[in-house]
């Protein structure tokens, strides 16, 4: 399978605010949380996942040729901004709470400090992984909790947007608490 390449998985609008930030030497420390406001199904609580992904995508963000090629192409970025993205690198920091934890509205899941122009790229991703990946784990989580003590399987690879939705969708079900090995819940009764 080829590795996806994230770097552009954005609202393009992240990148016209970065190049306006970089053209008014705007770069200050900026702080953002990722938080959510409501449990839309009135269940009390949310289950956090999706930070392994995000690590992992801060950690590997680079922008290649192909990458800088294309946002020349739009025609709105100023060649030192698209020179700035040729050597970028998250500099900042990112707080947390642990994948599995159980959250509530309004508390921040991760808080981001970092110059503003490496905070506004990360938005579009962390939101996008977070959201995902914590709506699965938290329906989960209340299935695994109606089900009593009967182990609950994931299968949401048949209905999953993509082969990524599925890969994510299965690690944030198993944060949630199904079972990773059926053939190991079945060798245990016998």
């Amino acid at each position: 399978m080829n590795e996806t390449k994230l770097n552009l998985v954005t609202d393009f609008y992240e990148f016209t605010m970065a190049n306006g930030y970089f053209i008014k030497n705007m770069n200050n420390i900026a702080y953002f949380d990722v938080f959510f406001r409501k449990i839309p199904d009135n269940g009390g609580y949310a289950i956090c996942a999706g930070l392994e992904q995000i690590i992992d995508f801060i950690q590997n963000l680079h922008f290649s040729e192909d990458d800088i090629k294309f946002l020349k192409k739009q025609k709105i970025f100023s060649e030192k901004f698209l020179n700035y993205l040729k050597n970028f690198k998250f500099t900042g920091s990112i707080w947390a709470v642990p994948e599995g934890t159980v959250v509530f509205p309004n508390e921040p899941l991760i808080t981001v400090k970092a110059p503003i122009i490496e905070a506004q790229i990360l938005e579009t991703m962390l939101l996008l992984t977070i959201n995902h990946q914590s709506l699965i784990a938290t329906k989960t989580r209340r299935i695994v909790n109606q089900a009593k003590n009967c182990p609950v399987m994931e299968f949401g690879a048949r209905r999953a947007h993509g082969v990524d939705a599925a890969v994510y969708g299965a690690r944030a079900a198993i944060i949630g608490g199904a079972i990773r090995n059926l053939l190991h819940i079945i060798c245990k009764k016998f």
